[in-house]
């Protein structure tokens, strides 16, 4: 990503401080990759980092992928869906939209949900006011 080939590993941590990216190990068991062909690919004991960078996270795994057969996940999606998400018609704050104003504030989900229903959901006045 960076092109850091032959550089120290503690320089390289510093640097990413200093731009404000965190990097974090996972510990992951499973990771599955479902797709909308025929096969899902599974990670059995993967390497996963997280990198959270100005609000963003970014996951890298790394392993070997095994292929299953998809399963079926369209009725799982939409339950998920229902929830995992606030209804925005009702006044709910997507989960989404917690994790983002507390990862970006540095705040506990609960806090910045607090933030979120006192600014009607608008994620700048959210992160403002807990900053």
């Amino acid at each position: 990503m960076f092109g850091g080939g032959g550089m120290n590993p503690r320089k390289m941590k510093q640097m990413m401080e200093q731009m404000g990216i965190d990097v974090t190990e996972l510990d992951a068991t499973e990771v599955v990759i479902r797709t909308e062909g025929e096969e899902d690919l599974v990670f059995d004991a993967p390497q996963v980092t997280r990198m959270d960078a100005q609000g963003q996270q970014t996951y890298q795994i790394v392993g070997e992928p095994t292929r299953q057969e998809a399963t079926a996940v369209a009725g799982d999606e939409a339950e998920a869906a229902e929830t995992d998400e606030g209804d925005p018609d009702d006044g709910g704050i997507p989960d989404s939209d917690v994790e983002i104003v507390a990862a970006r504030a540095g705040v506990p989900e609960s806090t910045a949900r607090e933030a979120l229903e006192a600014e009607d959901g608008d994620l700048a006045a959210a992160i403002n006011r807990l900053e």
